[in-house]
């Protein structure tokens, strides 16, 4: 099995717990302004950075579809020359939310119920490791990976905020090769979405795996075991329901 595959369910583990971490805070920020979210809720720490191309957006909103006039008519983000970028509003919309994920995910990892537990002590050095992945990413990411790096990152910014960031963008580099993967084997969005157990199902999981290991492949073998386990090790605050 590729290393893709094994850290994947890691990656979106800890990413889902961090962001519910801070959906209350990130709720009021939307609630405080009459506000549903949009595009800067989830790619925040893009939009800070840099405009992304819409194509980028387009192939992030494949399986949800995206209401460009809806998006424009909020007033946080302008369509120009083929190119997102935040207003004025947007831009201080975006760093609240930046700050909020970020307050989000201190808390949670920093939470140490037994001393085993890293707390916020590793995180810079899988900052370190992440970022050496999402350059790597850049020769092989399709066009959300592309679109939504480098990531922004504050002055004053903490490493459990960059990281944050960093998980964020590096879900769009499997996002891509996946949206590759099912393609290359004829399927459309909804058939892939519908798509069961089986054959067809392992052989686009297999190349999806395939095409996003090739990040991965700038670490050596125990550094990829290093980010896997603290990775592993961090809390995510995701209880059964």
């Amino acid at each position: 099995m590729e290393f893709a595959g094994v850290i994947r369910p890691v990656i979106d583990r800890v990413y889902v717990g961090l962001r519910g971490a801070s959906h209350a805070r990130v709720r009021a920020l939307y609630e405080q302004r009459g506000l549903n979210p949009g595009i800067e809720v989830n790619c925040y720490y893009a939009l800070l950075d840099h405009p992304v191309p819409a194509e980028a957006v387009a192939a992030w909103k494949t399986y949800s579809g995206f209401d460009t006039e809806a998006e424009l008519a909020r007033g946080i983000a302008e369509l120009v020359d083929g190119v997102w970028q935040l207003t004025a509003p947007g831009r201080q919309l975006a760093l609240a939310v930046d700050e909020a994920v970020g307050a989000g995910a201190e808390r949670l990892w920093g939470a140490r119920p037994i001393e085993t537990m890293p707390g916020l002590g590793g995180l810079e050095r899988l900052s370190a490791l992440t970022a050496r992945v999402l350059e790597a990413g850049q020769g092989s990411g399709g066009p959300a990976f592309s679109g939504l790096t480098p990531v922004f990152a504050a002055d004053d910014a903490g490493p459990a905020a960059v990281l944050a960031s960093q998980l964020g963008a590096l879900r769009h580099h499997r996002a891509d090769a996946h949206r590759a993967a099912w393609r290359a084997a004829g399927l459309s969005a909804g058939e892939v979405v519908g798509l069961g157990p089986g054959p067809v199902r392992d052989r686009v999981e297999a190349e999806t795996d395939r095409l996003d290991a090739t990040a991965y492949r700038v670490l050596s073998a125990s550094e990829r075991l290093e980010l896997l386990a603290g990775l592993g090790a961090l809390p995510d605050g995701i209880s059964a329901r």
